[in-house]
């Protein structure tokens, strides 16, 4: 073996900036952009900025900003060397940098996770209470948040008379791309208004759908992947076979060939995000919440359970797909049945804790778009309550046996506070009901949703996960 990964060639020209270089990217849209530039070329290298930690690229960059994806599928492991990263940039330390980088670039992505985008989940208006919206109000030219550094670079674009660059949104978040303009354009009218008119008039913001489960690189991984490729590599990345990445046909500068990739490039991305969301990850966050609570560490382990298998299936059947519209050509119950079979790919290591959390920025888009859904349509979704409940269950930092749990969440803290005082059930879920943030007051305020939720923490606390999932799902 050799002492460490090293790149086999040069990378193309640098043509994007992405920020938040997790493995999600790595091992999707990374690996979708180097495909397109191998069949059609272009000068589409990623530039790709932390806006905090240096451990990617301490990681990446002995290795010249090469790293491996491996696909874990039934047929084995299979590894590519991935090569179009050029650079990667700790926003912090080397902002001049930074700056370079959205200078020349014709496309700015992100993959920042919910809480990147600085929004109040259950109204998508910027939080101007985040440390980062005020750093960014304060000094524009010194930002902390992603919204920062794009409104500022567009700002430079604007005096310089310059044509902008496309913004893109990656993440799990329905009309990620008209969310990012809201965000950007409030952000853009606090500096100046001039500004924030410029943008809306010449920017593009296309909003996207993307799949592909990655789960969270292990040292165990680095090993295995190491006796694989014969190397030592230090950020490897592993995914399941399936991809699908679905763009807004909107743009206002050049892109990569997409389409020569299998990119689906449509003009409307709402049919197949309200599906992804609601269907893959609405049901990921519950059989996150579920299982961990019933000990499974995996979703594979989960979903090898009878009673939280059937569960799945019927909030599929019973309460997600009522309330869908499929997009073109997808036939709704042969695509949840094909989740089913990427939830319990044994191979997949997904942990439900990783899954779990932020469950505060998730839960809007995932499962109570759909509850909503359902009441207005006079039907009680017995078994999203039973996930919502779960979730409360989680956020109160212990398990049913009294196990401490680690939660992460923005919210972390007011989430736990709703069990102060040993309150009754009754009294936890007015509580969570409370917040906001989470639930917008004209849902909270449906008496059968606290009825519901009322009913659902008490069978969970009672009877455990799996009973209870069993008793909805008959």
């Amino acid at each position: 073996m050799t002492d460490g990964l090293r790149r086999t060639g040069p990378a193309p020209a640098p043509g994007i900036v992405h920020f938040g270089l997790g493995a999600f990217w790595r091992a999707f849209g990374a690996l979708y952009i180097a495909e397109a530039v191998e069949r059609s070329g272009g000068a589409w290298g990623i530039v790709g900025v932390s806006l905090r930690s240096p451990d990617t690229r301490d990681a990446l960059a002995p290795q010249a900003w090469a790293y491996t994806a491996v696909e874990i599928g039934p047929e084995g492991d299979l590894p590519t060397q991935v090569e179009v990263l050029t650079d990667v940039i700790v926003a912090p330390e080397d902002p001049e940098a930074l700056w370079a980088a959205l200078d020349r670039a014709n496309l700015v992505t992100l993959t920042v996770t919910e809480k990147g985008y600085c929004h109040v989940p259950s109204t998508g208006r910027l939080d101007r209470a985040r440390a980062e919206i005020a750093q960014d109000l304060r000094t524009p030219a010194h930002p902390a948040s992603a919204l920062g550094y794009i409104a500022h670079a567009l700002d430079a674009r604007r005096r310089a008379g310059r044509m902008p660059f496309t913004v893109m949104s990656c993440d799990n978040i329905p009309s990620n791309g008209a969310l990012l303009r809201g965000v950007v354009l409030e952000l853009a009218a606090e500096i100046d208004p001039a500004l924030s008119e410029w943008i809306a008039a010449e920017v593009a913001f296309p909003s996207t759908m993307v799949d592909r489960i990655v789960p969270a690189t292990t040292a165990a991984d680095i090993d295995r992947i190491e006796t694989l490729i014969g190397t030592r590599d230090a950020a490897p990345v592993t995914h399941e076979p399936f991809r699908q990445w679905v763009i807004e046909d909107r743009f206002c500068a050049p892109r990569p060939d997409f389409g020569a990739v299998g990119v689906q490039v449509v003009k409307d991305v709402a049919p197949f995000e309200h599906m992804k969301l609601r269907c893959l990850n609405g049901t990921h966050s519950a059989l996150a919440y579920l299982g961990y609570l019933a000990g499974a560490e995996t979703v594979a382990e989960a979903a090898a359970r009878p009673a939280l298998a059937a569960y799945l299936h019927f909030l599929w059947d019973r309460e997600i797909t009522p309330v869908l519209t499929a997009p073109p050509g997808v036939v709704l119950a042969d695509y949840t049945r094909s989740l089913f079979d990427r939830f319990a790919n044994p191979a997949m290591h997904h942990r439900t804790w990783q899954i779990a959390m932020d469950g505060s920025l998730k839960l809007p888009q995932r499962i109570l778009d759909t509850i909503r859904e359902t009441l207005d349509a006079g039907r009680v979704p017995r078994g999203l309550f039973l996930a919502v409940a779960a979730w409360m269950q989680f956020t109160s930092g212990r398990g049913l046996d009294g196990s401490e749990i680690e939660v992460k969440d923005p919210m972390a803290e007011r989430l736990r506070a709703c069990w102060d005082g040993d309150p009754g059930t009754e009294e936890v879920v007015r509580r969570y009901l409370a917040l906001a943030g989470v639930f917008a007051p004209d849902l909270a305020s449906r008496p059968e949703l606290q009825q519901g939720l009322v009913v659902a923490l008490d069978d969970l606390r009672r009877h455990g996960p799996e009973a209870a999932a069993a008793a909805i799902a008959g």
